[in-house]
């Protein structure tokens, strides 16, 4: 809220929260087995590599194979216990009339980016919170996370604006993600991967978490 003069004052209302918070410091062990894992993944899962030669070009996901990965090998489970941790403190944020014992993970799957690749503006749907888990990185030039307003389409005849913004004023957001760290949102925000333009692998974890 604020206070423009004596009788005149502006609220920002319905914001759009996102948590990331590093979970795993660079040099942690867990990153070193999650990238071995991934890679023997990428490697071996060949239904995986069917899907991705169709909806996910130069790339690999286990989005259409392998998406409980949690139940596959401890680093994945090891990475759930880290990013349920944060997933209650982003309900208490969000002041959900819940139980964390509510909410469970129903799908984690692994993506790798190479040069090309790009995810285009997609959903969650029937989740309610959603997120990603970085664990390695081009070292200069890293892909964003890109998050849109979920009002722009609902907006008509808006006038142009400025080319440099307060936050709270953008229409599209780009997360520029660092390995380790752990980024949540809610499931119905529409967000893409903007293309990989570097020769360097971007590879990350994604997840859902559902209301039982």
């Amino acid at each position: 809220m604020y206070l423009i003069d004596a009788i005149c004052m502006i609220q920002n209302l319905f914001p759009t929260q996102i948590l990331n918070s590093t979970i795993a410091p660079r040099n942690h062990p867990l990153l070193k087995s999650l990238k071995s894992d991934i890679v023997k993944l990428s490697e071996i899962d060949t239904d995986g590599q069917r899907w991705s030669s169709e909806n996910y070009l130069y790339g690999y996901t286990s989005y259409g194979s392998l998406d409980q990965l949690h139940l596959f090998s401890t680093s994945f489970q090891d990475l759930k216990k880290k990013i349920d941790k944060q997933v209650n403190v982003f309900v208490q944020q969000l002041e959900w009339n819940i139980s964390i014992d509510d909410l469970h993970l129903s799908k984690m799957w692994v993506n790798v980016m190479p040069k090309g690749t790009i995810h285009t503006g997609h959903i969650h749907p029937l989740s309610v919170v959603s997120g990603t888990f970085y664990v390695s990185l081009p070292k200069k030039d890293v892909p964003s996370l890109k998050f849109e307003d979920p009002r722009f389409t609902q907006m008509m005849a808006v006038p142009p604006k400025k080319k440099k913004l307060q936050l709270k004023n953008v229409n599209f957001y780009n997360f520029i993600p660092k390995v380790g760290e752990v980024v949540l949102f809610e499931s119905w925000l529409r967000h893409e991967v903007v293309q990989n333009s570097t020769n360097e692998l971007r590879i990350s974890v994604s997840f859902n978490y559902d209301w039982r």
